[in-house]
């Protein structure tokens, strides 16, 4: 029998705010143990919430931007359970009305184009959190986090594969940083997903009994745990046994997921309209003012960048791939680089420098005008391609003065011709066995010979010169 897997996503998108939803306690991660948290987040009796414009603001923009429908009546609900992350015993959330409904994103994978549909959008405080010590056999509680302001999106249940979910997640996450209402930090757990899957015969219009996964930190932890959870249902059906509606906790260490609380019987959670917030009325001139401030996006700037600089869609896929990096290409074209050279540098050096630091772009200490100043000095022919990139290493971790290290180090480019000259006759004295070897037809040879002469000038010579005058003294 062929097997369909049908998912659904919830994801829990910490907002960037400064404070949280309803007090003005920092949202700033790390931070000793409950030293973020004040009478109002952690609930003590007699205080009352006041609702974080910005967290409004922030949560509209998500929902415009994820072509969702926008509630002009909205209002917040309580949803009530006893757990120890949760010292109110109660999350404000939103139920009944939440802030925005159908929406939809487009993606792209393997298999061709396809729209993901989103079933609502709404507004939350994060809970606390629970830190489990196995040495000591202690869970403590942790309430910096309560009262973080959170927006989760919920999808319908539109996803086949774990390509699919990989392909959202990214979009999902791409645009929620370019409009600044999320820096999507998995590691500090600012992008959090709950993945509902289930498995039906293809073809069947019947959804089969579904689980809900957690602890799901990364992109390539999410894809892993859709396939093993798939093939475990799959492989449970068709031994003759039943799924059971349950959540089920991920283990990146053992490749695996297990059982943590059954679903067979919904929670109740006793919701009901949150009776120290009132509704939150949205009027048009607040909405067209949000759509007019909405910046660039990805797609948009991918598209733009190869209608105007002529780059290739590879190309402009990458650069756009994070905001701080479409940001320094912008500023690095504008400073004079031609546009192919500037992508050039930030795929290969900038990517690289990035990689071996594990630094993320927007921490990035190398600004445009020093990258813009390399691409400019290579360009003029005062550097050639080798010596930039020992300049861009010796520069990067500082945004040192480029000019200044150039002149500090002797390593602007020889552009006297008959000196190049000069060395490549000597480099042919010396050695006379490669210089039979290439006008015995060695290409190779050639390639050898180049390399002395660039030792010689202490990489200072442009290697197409070095290159052409080699082939010169070589003609019969």
């Amino acid at each position: 029998m062929t097997w369909e897997t049908v998912i659904g996503l919830e994801t829990h998108v910490e907002l960037a705010t400064k404070t949280k939803i309803f007090c003005s306690c920092t949202t700033a991660f790390g931070g000793a143990p409950n030293t973020h948290c004040c009478p109002v987040c952690t609930g003590m009796p007699g205080t009352l919430p006041v609702l974080n414009r910005r967290v409004l603001e922030f949560a509209v923009k998500a929902a415009l931007a994820l072509n969702c429908q926008i509630a002009r009546h909205s209002r917040f609900d309580r949803k009530n359970y006893f757990y120890p992350d949760l010292p109110k015993a109660y999350q404000i959330s939103q139920l009944y009305l939440p802030i925005a409904r159908d929406g939809a994103v487009d993606i792209r994978t393997g298999a061709g184009d396809k729209t993901i549909h989103i079933h609502e959008l709404h507004m939350e405080e994060d809970a606390g959190k629970l830190v489990h010590d196995p040495w000591l056999g202690q869970t403590r509680a942790d309430y910096n986090r309560c009262g973080v302001p959170l927006i989760e999106i919920v999808t319908r249940p539109d996803f086949r594969t774990a390509e699919e979910v990989i392909a959202y997640l990214e979009k999902l996450k791409e645009t929620l940083v370019y409009l600044g209402v999320s820096d999507c930090k998995m590691q500090e757990g600012s992008l959090r997903c709950d993945v509902n899957l289930s498995v039906r015969p293809l073809g069947s219009g019947r959804l089969g009994t579904r689980t809900e996964m957690k602890n799901l930190n990364s992109f390539k932890a999410i894809a892993r745990a859709i396939r093993y959870e798939a093939r475990r249902q799959i492989e449970l059906i068709e031994e003759g046994g039943r799924v059971i509606q349950e959540t089920r906790r991920w283990d990146e260490n053992k490749d695996a997921s297990y059982a943590m609380r059954s679903k067979e019987d919904a929670q109740d959670y006793r919701y009901f309209p949150e009776p120290d917030l009132p509704p939150i009325q949205l009027s048009e001139d607040y909405l067209d003012a949000l759509r007019a401030a909405r910046p660039e996006l990805g797609e948009e700037k991918r598209a733009r960048y190869q209608a105007d600089y002529g780059l290739p869609r590879c190309d402009c896929e990458t650069i756009t791939s994070d905001r701080a990096l479409a940001a320094l290409f912008e500023e690095v074209t504008a400073l004079g680089a031609p546009p192919k050279q500037g992508a050039n540098w930030i795929m290969g050096e900038v990517l690289g420098a990035l990689s071996q630091r594990g630094m993320e772009p927007r921490d990035m200490p190398l600004t445009a005008p020093t990258l813009a100043r390399l691409i400019a000095l290579v360009g003029a022919g005062k550097l050639n391609r080798n010596t930039a990139v020992k300049v861009f290493e010796a520069v990067f971790d500082t945004d040192g003065d480029v000019d200044g290290y150039v002149a500090e180090h002797g390593l602007e480019q020889i552009g006297d011709d008959g000196l190049v000259r000069e060395a490549c006759a000597r480099a042919l004295a010396a050695n006379p066995r490669s210089a039979a070897d290439y006008r015995g037809g060695k290409e190779k040879a050639l390639g050898f010979l180049v390399g002395q002469v660039m030792r010689e000038l202490k990489g200072r010579a442009d290697p197409q010169a070095v290159n052409a005058a080699l082939r010169e003294l070589l003609a019969p």
